[in-house]
C-alpha cells in the first residue's frame, strides 16, 4: 500500500513538472530588443513590429567586448537570465542579490545597479565575452544621465522603463546592440534575422 501511495505522489509531481516547467523554460522568440549606440535609444519589437522605444545609456569607454574593457559589446546577444522579480523600483542589487536598500531616482552619491537585471549572453564573435563580463540591461538611479554614453559597459535604463521591458521580454529573447541610428538598427533586426 505504501508503494502505491508513493508511486501516485511521484506521478502527480512528474505531471506538475511536465506542465509547469516548459512554460518557465520556453525561449522567447516573439520579442527582440534593438539598441542604437549612436542614438542611445532602444526599441522593443514584438513579432518584428516596434511596440515601445526607450532612452538608454551605453558605455562611456566606447564599444567592444574585451575583458575588463568596460566597453559595450556590439552584435547579437540574448537574454540569458532575468533577476529582480517583484523588487521595488530603485531596489539596489549587489552581485545580483537585492540588498534591501531602495534608492530614489537621481539619488546623489552612488551609482549601483537597481530595479531589474537582464543578463546578456553573446551569440557571435563580437559579443562572446558578454556573459562572463556580466553585461546587463539594468536600471540606474542616475536617470538624469539616461541618453548619454555614461555606463561601464552595461545598457542602463530608467527604473520604470526597465520594469516594463522586464515584464514583456522573456528568457532567450534576441538583443541587438548596433552602432547604427535606431531606424537602421531596427531594419537590420527585422530583415537580416540576426545574420551579422
Amino acid at each position: 500500500m505504501l508503494c502505491f501511495v508513493n508511486c501516485r505522489i511521484v506521478a502527480v509531481v512528474l505531471v506538475v513538472i511536465a506542465t509547469v516547467l516548459p512554460g518557465c523554460t520556453t525561449k522567447d522568440t516573439e520579442h527582440q530588443v534593438v539598441i542604437s549606440t549612436v542614438d542611445q535609444r532602444m526599441t522593443l519589437l514584438t513579432r518584428g513590429v516596434p511596440v515601445a522605444t526607450y532612452a538608454v545609456s551605453t558605455s562611456k569607454f566606447g564599444l567592444g567586448d574585451g575583458p575588463n574593457s568596460f566597453r559595450t559589446p556590439v552584435g547579437r546577444l540574448e537574454v540569458a537570465k532575468k533577476i529582480g522579480d517583484g523588487a521595488p523600483e530603485g531596489a539596489v542589487f549587489k552581485n545580483r542579490e537585492f540588498t534591501g536598500e531602495v534608492l530614489a531616482a537621481d539619488a546623489p552619491g552612488r551609482d549601483p545597479i537597481v530595479t531589474r537585471i537582464l543578463w546578456l549572453n553573446g551569440l557571435d564573435d563580437q559579443t562572446a565575452n558578454a556573459f562572463s563580463r556580466t553585461i546587463y540591461i539594468h536600471g540606474t538611479p542616475e536617470e538624469r544621465n539616461i541618453g548619454l554614453a555614461v555606463s561601464f559597459g552595461c545598457v542602463r535604463m530608467r527604473s520604470a522603463d526597465v520594469v516594463q521591458l522586464y515584464s514583456i521580454v522573456g528568457w532567450g529573447a534576441e538583443v541587438f546592440i548596433l552602432p547604427f541610428p535606431l531606424d537602421r538598427a531596427v531594419r537590420f533586426a527585422q530583415h537580416d534575422k540576426g545574420k551579422m
